[in-house]
């Protein structure tokens, strides 16, 4: 077992560092990419100047064939060391800078050389293509060695063939100029990648800054853990790039807005539709723990922006708290109208007991009936009017707390409502709500008084909630159905401006509306329409359905 620690044991291989790790494979591709262009640049180089050696040599040899006096030479004297042709083919040699110039006749013999003594002898290579009238270019070995060599046809005046020609280049002269280019060429070879050098460490800095130093095992854990946390976590996450599209979504954020991966790359108003849930995910609602609903969730939003210009909104549900907030509002109600009650029935009861003690038996049954009387007259004016059991419930538990406060609350003579509701716990939000307002707007003012009107009209329920209070300011009609709005002092469990913003959101879900304006005796009066809300007479209405629908979403 090795004792040292595992902190300071050599790691070999590449290093962990996202940062060197790119430096060195940016290294590695530009050192290849010079070595690969220097090869590729080197290996048609000396053929290149092979071909123009051979090609020089072609010309030299086709230049000295033109020379009248060379022919003549040939036809009319013999080869000599200081004959004519030998004269003249030493002075094109010097001046091309050739290896050799030879000239020799139909049968091989050589009537020019570089070396006076061969003059005379048999050329050492085979020039019957040259004699047969055609052109050669060829890199052979001859008496001089190894040369790029060109042979043509020497012809007198009349074109008869006479001889030839064949000059040579000295091949090392070649192989010199290709080696002297190489240095040239690792030069700018090596320019090159010192540039690609210089720029692949700019991008590795860059890239050593955007990843935080971190090597590629510590990033992937990371989107790993970022995975994890994303789609584990029981809050909402949207985060938004730069242009104000959505490039996440998690889970929870998925469930609570009610949409798909389909809204990644979408910009909130085009995923959600327009609203201030979009408002508040764009940016255009500031402020912390900004209240929305989405369908019939309330929604508690806050947004922070990015250093790449986006942002990430989180979004927590509080419909369950919100409506424990409500239920917590309508028992403190009830607690206080029985309270209320409790202290009537003591002075009943008293007034009963006084009745009897006086023994004024008659006037103590009348008393009696005429209690009984009134809170039966209120139940059953409810009833009959409300075939829904849950409605007339909470219209009967709020006539208690109007009471209690102070305020008539009128059930309409034109209230008709069968027992046919698709979604009562629907409609029970939506009249919770108005009349929880329009108490709230009327008490302590005097002769106080809400009236409620629930008709059907074939499938659809419209409701109408009307008061005696100051009303709504035609310029606030609309404000009053937005999230978070509310000219009142929020309690200390839950936030106002929330309860009409649903009302409108259930309406709308429903394809109906939600609108308010003037009551004819002053004071305001809220319409909502809603369509397709009950069922065919004879049918089974879906209230465990829309029981555990509602139940679900809340």
């Amino acid at each position: 077992m090795s004792t040292t620690p595992p902190g300071r044991r050599l790691r070999l291989g590449l290093p962990r560092r996202a940062f060197s790790q790119v430096l060195l494979m940016q290294l590695a591709i530009a050192a290849g990419v010079a070595v690969l262009a220097t090869g590729l640049f080197l290996a048609p180089l000396g053929d290149q100047l092979d071909d123009q050696a051979m090609r020089r040599a072609l010309a030299i040899a086709q230049t000295t064939a033109q020379q009248p006096q060379i022919a003549a030479g040939v036809r009319e004297t013999e080869p000599s060391p200081d004959g004519p042709v030998q004269r003249e083919a030493e002075r094109i040699r010097e001046a091309t800078g050739a290896e050799y110039v030879v000239v020799l006749d139909v049968r091989g013999v050589r009537w020019s050389h570089t070396d006076p003594q061969r003059i005379g002898g048999l050329v050492s290579t085979d020039p019957g293509e040259a004699l047969a009238g055609h052109d050669v270019m060829e890199i052979d070995d001859g008496t001089l060695g190894r040369s790029a060599r060109g042979k043509v046809p020497l012809r007198d005046g009349d074109g008869e063939i006479v001889g030839a020609v064949s000059v040579g280049i000295a091949y090392d002269s070649v192989r010199a100029r290709l080696i002297h280019a190489i240095p040239g060429l690792f030069a700018y070879a090596g320019g090159a990648l010192a540039v690609g050098a210089l720029a692949a460490w700019l991008i590795s800095r860059r890239v050593q800054r955007q990843t935080r130093d971190l090597a590629f095992s510590d990033i992937a854990a990371l989107l790993a853990e970022r995975e994890a946390m994303l789609h584990g976590i029981r809050e909402g996450v949207v985060a938004l790039d730069a242009d104000g599209r959505v490039r996440l979504l998690n889970d929870e954020a998925q469930r609570l807005l009610g949409v798909g991966e389909e809204a990644v790359g979408r910009s909130p108003d085009e995923a959600l539709g327009t609203g201030r849930t979009a408002d508040v995910l764009a940016g255009r609602v500031a402020g912390t723990d900004l209240l929305t609903v989405r369908g019939r969730r309330v929604l508690v939003a806050n947004r922070m922006p990015t250093d790449d210009g986006g942002a990430v909104a989180t979004l927590r549900d509080r419909t369950e708290l919100d409506r424990l907030g409500r239920e917590l509002d309508s028992t403190r109600g009830l607690i206080d109208a029985l309270r209320a009650q409790d202290h009537e029935h003591a002075n009943r009861m008293h007034t009963l007991l006084g009745l009897l003690e006086l023994e004024m038996y008659d006037d103590a049954v009348e008393f009696v009936g005429e209690v009984v009387g009134d809170h039966r007259a209120t139940s059953e004016q409810v009833t009959e009017k409300i075939r829904d059991p849950l409605l007339a419930a909470l219209l009967v538990g709020k006539a208690t707390v109007a009471a209690e406060r102070q305020v008539a609350l009128w059930i309409t003579d034109g209230t008709r409502l069968p027992d046919r509701l698709i979604d009562p716990r629907g409609l029970v939000t939506v009249v919770g709500n108005l009349v929880d307002n329009a108490l709230d707007a009327v008490a302590g003012t005097p002769r106080a008084r809400v009236e409620v009107e629930l008709r059907a009209e074939g499938h659809t329920a419209v409701l109408v909630v009307r008061d005696t209070g100051p009303g709504v300011p035609p310029e606030q009609r609309e404000l009053v159905f937005t999230e978070g709005w509310s000219t009142k002092e929020p309690p200390a469990h839950r936030e106002r401006g929330i309860g009409l913003s649903l009302v409108r959101t259930l309406a709308e879900r429903q394809g109906g509306s939600a609108r308010v304006g003037e009551a004819s005796g002053g004071g305001a009066e809220f319409t909502v329409v809603l369509p397709e809300a009950l069922t065919e007479p004879g049918a089974e209405p879906a209230l465990t359905g829309a029981r555990q629908a509602t139940g679900e979403e809340a």
